[in-house]
């Protein structure tokens, strides 16, 4: 049994890392006995997990599960570069306990020179775990010798630091705090990247077994007087209350409506919720000293949740805050919150509505697993031939990259996006000009934070979308292999591994909706904050004043920028139509103050001039229709959907302003003052009503708030890989130019975007009506630029913005869903899934190729068979990149094997018989199919010999033909084989 690795494997495989090989050890008993830091890969848990161990037998099988399955070998995730064993539960509790410093302990300030004296000290109780003390630690300096350092710590902080490697990039500051889940990471990750895979393993380990002793020793547990409810809770609920009656009031008066009402008491639940958890922390938090100046014991269950042990705020909240507003298992949110919390007890009408809402996330989780290892299976399938094939494809196209940031926020930063991947050009320091780093380097933790740190916004990077390699992509292009942080392989299969990453969490997201147990959270932003100091500077500005003298923005395109001292930008932010703008150009501000603010609820329109109202087309029961609240008595007038009524077809409901000899108004831009109203929209003026410029005239409503839960994710992450057009898309401007509109065909609206200088033909688009137009006619407005709001169709962004707007935007989405649920997920992942979803070039000029106009060829045969056009001196053929879903895309590769073995196997396996299609085993599919070695990792090597062989009988042949006719040349040619013959061995040792 000795030196022979068995493999273990969990169901489901989710990722490589659900299979791993370890030593075996023989015990007594019948139980797989398991490495507790290796059961997050496997996703394990006690509970009676079943697991199938494999036996490898042929020496070859044993030599890979030995160097590459090893579980020692995978410490960071294949997905992120994280850290995958890391600490959890009661580990992370022990380590939190022993690292955490209480003040006016006993003994505390006595000064220690060695480890012994504090095990002394501790054992006859003269000092505690968290006694702050004075200690000798050794360490390595700079130079590489071992100097003693007096430091401040206690001593479960030196006790733990028994098991830290001596390494200078390695310091005591490192566990010298104290240590949550996060930070143990943190300190896994230094000690790998500084001191190597044996260490990391070693210290790992040794972190475990101290965690689980003090975790026991410790003794940690609690009641249900832990759980503290805050005093403040009555006062917030009852102002809340207080509020919650005013919106009532005014919905009964009229001012707002069903919906705004709704939205507004919703929202002030939220909040209220948010302070009753914030207060709750707090109390929990809070430590009393003692006359003698002790610290008392810090509150069990807060340490739990803060250390990351187990459970977390929200749940916290819900056992002794407030259990908060739930959702209806459709995903709306029920108006009345549940005030109570588990401690108090709900009453039975919570009761009820509270497992109304609980019960739809059990359900919704039997069906969801499903959903996603089938969204994986898709992935694999289209991504599995895509495989590194080359060092270097030498291009020096690339990626620009940007930090990703929402309302001043930064959620990621510039250095975590770059790290890891390869530069495609220089990068020089913006103030001083100097070159920092040269195109092609790779970029690790210092460099990228050097990046950042030069205050550069935008770096391009080489990527696997903009790789020309053929049959597959090259190693610079993709970066750093980030299960192993080492430049990437050759033959590593890098679409089955991207797969998996995007493919894995989705399961774990997918079960993870019922923690909260369906407790609502609301998000609307209605104001946006400086995240910097600085001058603001305005583009696009087109500002009126009300009535009232607030400052109204009156274009879709207005940008607000933050710049410094220098000009250099720092924050730039894009309002929304009708927001009300509080600095203007030129004004300064500083961080966190207000900027803008604008209704999350309702979308206004405003009129620009002064005049009288005049409603056009709005006929009381086919285009409008009085809607009156039976709670308050009060009339609104609202848009009904007039293209389904008999006499409605030709009506385009609108309201014109009038002068005082009624004629129609004119714009600063020469067109009259019309506003085309679509269907919902609420009417805030009466016909004949003056109105000043910068009122509000209608009100469109926003949807009302839905609970953003993950089945918003996962659908939302299979729909943008599928590349479908969402329901009610929005409509993209091809060009810059002005908004016109033209005459309406049946029942759509047609808008013509006119270039500026008349260069160029107008563009038109056909919108159907009482659709909610962004622009107004006369309107400037940029390429790329929403006509209609809404999600924006793949399609569309590809053929008007390109291929990198089009990988930025499905990066940037497929990341919104996973960072909501705090799943880390590299880019470069994502970019596979995309480069493989563009493999289709559709014809728009055929030249001297037999390719006809619209067909869909793949990518290298359209290159292939240019290359050999232009050989000729002949027109090469012009064609644009078309987008196909994951599925589409799998069924048309040139593979027939892979595409019969996924879906349609009938249709597929007619098809290529009726083609006489050829399969050349290109892919890792068809080949574990026809059961040979996959063309990837250690198969790729055998692979690469036999072209290398291939080509070298070919030269041979060539030459048994010339010896027949030249015998002089063939005694050349034995003496070149002889030599060839003799460095062959080296070539393939090496391999």
């Amino acid at each position: 049994i000795r030196e022979h690795p068995v493999m273990l494997n969990r169901a489901p495989t989710l990722h490589r890392l659900g299979i791993q090989a370890f030593e075996p050890v023989l015990i007594e008993g019948k139980a797989i006995q398991l490495h507790p830091l290796v059961c997050a890969a496997f996703n394990a848990d006690f509970d009676g997990d079943q697991m199938a161990v494999h036996v490898p037998l042929s020496i070859e099988a044993q030599l890979e599960a030995r160097v590459l399955m090893m579980s020692t070998n995978n410490i960071l995730s294949p997905a992120n570069g994280k850290p995958i064993i890391v600490p959890s539960q009661d580990i992370v509790l022990g380590l939190y306990y022993m690292t955490s410093l209480r003040e006016g302990d006993v003994g505390e300030g006595k000064a220690f020179s060695c480890m012994d004296e504090i095990q002394f000290a501790l054992d006859s109780k003269s000092i505690t775990l968290h006694t702050k003390i004075n200690a000798r630690f050794e360490l390595i300096n700079d130079k590489g010798e071992l100097e003693t350092r007096r430091v401040e710590t206690t001593p479960g902080r030196m006790i733990l630091a028994q098991h830290l490697p001596k390494h200078p990039k390695v310091p005591f500051s490192l566990i010298n705090r104290r240590l949550g889940k996060k930070e143990i990471s943190e300190v896994i990750d230094v000690v790998y990247r500084h001191c190597g895979q044996k260490t990391t393993v070693l210290f790992a380990d040794g972190v475990m077994g101290e965690g689980f002793r003090r975790a026991c020793a410790a003794g940690i547990s609690f009641g249900k007087d832990d759980m503290i409810i805050p005093d403040a809770k009555e006062k917030l609920v009852d102002d809340t209350r207080a509020l919650v009656k005013e919106y009532e009031e005014q919905y009964q008066d009229g001012l707002i409506t069903q919906g705004e009402k709704y939205n507004k008491v919703v929202d002030a639940w939220a909040q209220c919720t948010d302070k009753v958890a914030d207060a709750m922390m707090k109390e929990m938090e809070r430590t009393t000293t003692d006359e003698n100046g002790r610290q008392s014991d810090v509150n069990s269950v807060f340490m739990m949740a803060n250390s990351g042990a187990r459970g977390s705020a929200a749940q916290m909240k819900q056992l002794a805050g407030m259990r908060g507003l739930m959702a209806k298992p459709s995903g709306e949110i029920i108006e009345t919150p549940i005030i109570s919390n588990f401690k108090e007890g709900l009453s039975v009408l919570e009761y009820f509505n509270s497992s109304h809402g609980a019960r739809k996330g059990l359900a919704d989780t039997a069906l969801k697993t499903a959903n996603s290892g089938y969204l994986t299976r898709r992935l694999v399938d289209v991504s599995q031939d895509c495989v590194v094939v080359e060092e270097d494809c030498g291009t020096e196209n690339g990626i620009t990259i940007t930090e990703v940031s929402e309302g001043g926020d930064v959620l990621v930063p510039l250095s975590e996006r770059i790290l890891g991947r390869c530069l495609a050009v220089d990068v020089k320091h913006p103030v001083s000009g100097e070159l920092l780093f040269e195109a092609g380097e790779l970029l690790d933790e210092v460099k990228s934070d050097a990046i950042e740190t030069a205050g550069i916004g935008e770096v391009k990077i080489r990527s696997v979308l903009t790789c020309e390699t053929k049959g597959g992509t090259c190693g610079r292009c993709y970066g750093r292999d980030l299960a192993r942080g080492t430049p990437v392989n050759m033959g590593e299969a890098v679409g089955v591994i991207a797969a998996q990453s995007i493919g894995e969490p989705g399961t774990q997201l997918t079960m993870r909706t019922f923690h909260i147990g369906g407790a609502a959270t609301v998000n609307a932003e209605s104001a946006i904050e400086s995240s910097a100091d600085g001058k603001v500077k305005i583009e696009n500005r087109n500002v009126i004043e009300d009535s009232r003298g607030r400052k109204v923005v009156m274009s879709r395109n207005l940008e607000v920028i933050v710049v410094d001292d220098e000009g250099r930008e720092k924050a730039k932010h894009r309002l929304a139509y009708g927001s009300h703008l509080f600095k203007d150009e030129g004004d300064e501000v500083v961080k966190g103050e207000k900027l803008a603010e604008w209704d999350p609820y309702t979308v206004p329109i405003i009129t620009e001039q002064t005049g009288t109202v005049r409603l056009v087309d709005l006929i009381e029961g086919v285009s409008m229709r009085e809607v009156v609240d039976e709670a308050t008595g009060i009339a609104s007038k609202v848009v009904t959907d007039w293209r389904s009524a008999p006499k409605g077809a030709d009506l385009r409901p609108r309201i014109t302003l009038r002068d005082e000899s009624d004629n129609v108004v004119e714009l600063a831009n020469g067109t009259e003052a019309r506003y085309f109203l679509s269907v919902d929209a609420i009417l805030s003026v009466e016909d004949g009503k003056h109105v000043q410029a910068g009122d509000v005239i209608a009100r469109i409503p926003r949807e009302a708030a839905k609970t953003k839960d993950i089945t918003g994710g996962l659908p939302r992450v299979a729909e943008l890989f599928e590349a479908r057009r969402p329901k009610d898309h929005a409509v993209i401007a091809e060009i810059d130019g002005i908004v016109e509109f033209g005459r309406d065909y049946k029942n759509k609206r047609r808008i013509s975007i006119r270039p500026r200088d008349d260069e160029g033909e107008p563009v038109e688009y056909l919108v159907p009506k009482g659709k909610h137009i962004a622009v107004q006619e006369g309107d400037f407005i940029q390429k790329g630029e929403y006509l209609i709001d809404g999600n924006p169709a793949p399609h569309d962004i590809l053929h008007v913005m390109g291929v990198e707007a089009l990988a930025n935007y499905l990066v940037k989405e497929v990341q919104d869903v996973y960072r909501l649920q705090g799943v880390k997920i590299n880019d470069k992942h994502i970019e596979v899934i995309v480069r493989q979803m563009l493999q289709k070039i559709e014809i728009t000029s055929s030249g001297d190729s037999t390719m006809l106009l619209g067909e869909q060829v793949d990518r290298e045969e359209f290159e292939e068979n240019n290359a050999k056009l232009e050989a000729q001196g002949k027109l090469p053929a012009k064609g644009h990149p078309i987008l196909l879903g994951i599925t589409k895309a799998s069924l048309q590769t040139r593979s027939f094997i892979s595409a019969a073995s996924f879906q349609e196997t009938t249709r597929v396996l007619t098809e290529a018989s009726v083609a006489g299609k050829k399969d050349k085993l290109v892919g890792l599919k068809e080949n574990v199919i026809v059961g040979r070695l996959i063309p990837a990792g250690t198969g790729s090597v055998m692979n690469r010999l036999r072209h290398e062989a291939h080509k070298r009988d070919k030269i041979a042949a060539a030459q048994q033909e010339e010896e027949a006719l030249d015998p002089m040349a063939a005694a050349e040619a034995e003496f070149a084989a002889a030599t060839a013959s003799e460095e062959a061995p080296q070539e393939g040792g090496e391999a």
